[in-house]
């Protein structure tokens, strides 16, 4: 897999522990350990793309 590639992939699934982490925000039984969760996964991802030298834009 090539950097780029894999970049693409990392931000595949950052995005979708956004949508993740809206739905369970929006939830009005939140869980705050499955949001401090979420939110720590992203991170993680979001440190391995800065990592890889890619630009890190998100919408």
């Amino acid at each position: 897999m090539s950097i780029q590639s894999h970049l693409q992939e990392l931000k595949r699934r950052h995005a979708a522990l956004d949508q993740e982490l809206s739905r369970e925000l929006a939830s009005p039984a939140k869980d705050s350990v499955r949001v401090a969760e979420l939110k720590r996964k992203k991170l993680v991802l979001k440190d391995e793309m800065n990592r890889l030298g890619g630009p890190i834009t998100f919408h």
